[in-house]
Order: C-alpha cells, then sequence, then structure tokens
C-alpha cells in the first residue's frame, strides 16, 4: 500500500490547523469561546469546511480515529502530539455512531468514554448525516464547535448517526479514569 498520499492529506490536516492553533493558543475554552468559535469559524467557514474535508477523508482513509474502542462505532487516534509547531496542542479525531447502538438509551445516543479536560478542549464537529450530532456543554451540536472548559468531564455522547470529533487540547491533557459516582448514578453505567 502506498502511504504517501494518506502522509499527505495527515500533513495537510495539521498544517492547516497551524494558523487556527496559533489564534486560540491564549483562549480560554468555555462557552463564550465556543460562541465566537461557532461565529468565526461555523460550518459555513473554509477553516470548518477545509479540516471537516480532511478529516472525513482520514477517516475515509483509515489513518484518522482508527484505533476501535467499543469496535467500529467507537474509534480515536491521535493525529499530532504536542509541540511547538502546533502551539502545545494534541490533534485527535474521534469517531462515534449511536446507528443501532446497543447500550439501551432510550433517545439512541451512543456514550462514550468519560473523560475529564485539564485544561478544556477545542472540539470540532463534524456530522455524516443529517441528524447527526455530538452533545456538547452547551446542548446537542449538530455541526459546529463544543469547547468544554479547564475542569470539565463528560461522557461523550453521539446521536441521530455518526459524527466525527475533531479536538485540539492545550498541551495535550486529557484524563481518562472512571467516572465519580455521582455521575455514575446520574447517567448510568457506559
Amino acid at each position: 500500500m502506498n502511504t504517501e498520499p494518506i502522509n499527505q492529506d495527515r500533513e495537510a490536516l495539521i498544517e492547516r490547523s497551524i494558523a487556527f492553533l496559533d489564534e486560540v493558543k491564549d483562549m480560554t475554552a468555555g462557552t463564550d469561546t465556543e460562541r465566537w468559535l461557532n461565529r468565526k469559524y461555523g460550518p459555513d467557514s473554509g477553516l470548518y469546511r477545509a479540516l471537516a474535508r480532511l478529516v472525513t477523508q482520514g477517516v475515509q482513509d483509515g489513518w484518522a480515529a482508527n484505533v476501535e474502542l467499543d469496535g467500529p462505532v467507537y474509534r480515536r487516534s491521535r493525529i499530532a502530539d504536542p509541540s511547538e509547531r502546533t502551539h502545545h496542542f494534541s490533534i485527535t479525531a474521534v469517531y462515534m455512531d449511536s446507528t443501532g447502538n446497543r447500550q439501551g438509551h432510550p433517545d439512541g445516543r451512543y456514550r462514550g468514554q468519560y473523560h475529564a479536560h485539564p485544561y478544556g478542549e477545542f472540539n470540532m464537529v463534524v456530522p455524516l448525516g443529517p441528524d447527526a450530532a455530538l452533545n456538547g456543554p452547551n446542548g446537542w451540536c449538530h455541526a459546529g464547535w463544543t469547547a468544554p472548559a479547564p475542569g470539565s468531564h463528560h461522557y461523550p455522547e453521539a446521536r441521530g448517526g455518526a459524527v466525527i470529533a475533531l479536538f485540539f487540547l492545550p498541551a495535550g491533557r486529557i484524563a481518562y479514569h472512571p467516572a465519580p459516582q455521582e455521575e455514575v448514578a446520574e447517567h448510568g453505567a457506559a
């Protein structure tokens, strides 16, 4: 298999992200930043369209979101580690598909792995169908951005089909650990 086009596409995604990361490197994730991201870089923007095209192609080609966490319906992969080049952000892709999920949630949502955002997260949501959405701190996002604040924690959730989340983590910080008992009681086991 010739990996040159794959590496070129991966490199193009990283390169296209760098100017964006330069702009947000000193911002703090949260509701105000989420609103700003959706105004400036919403689904009709050139940045969103370019990154969505590249990460979607990466998922199709098998270099993005290619590590199975729960079979083919929940996958993740790191595209770039934090480095000086990426302004010390990591770049990661996640694929979640709620279609026919077996978790038993009444609204058909698919729940992923509980985690925390020690320094927050800038998360671009790419729906792969007209009803697909990812749950963010301000509700369901069909296309656009979510920006969980520093110290936030949650189960990522998708509904209405498949979504790709392309997320940028300051210092690459994300914490995967068991949910606190109050989260388990409130949301049920994943």
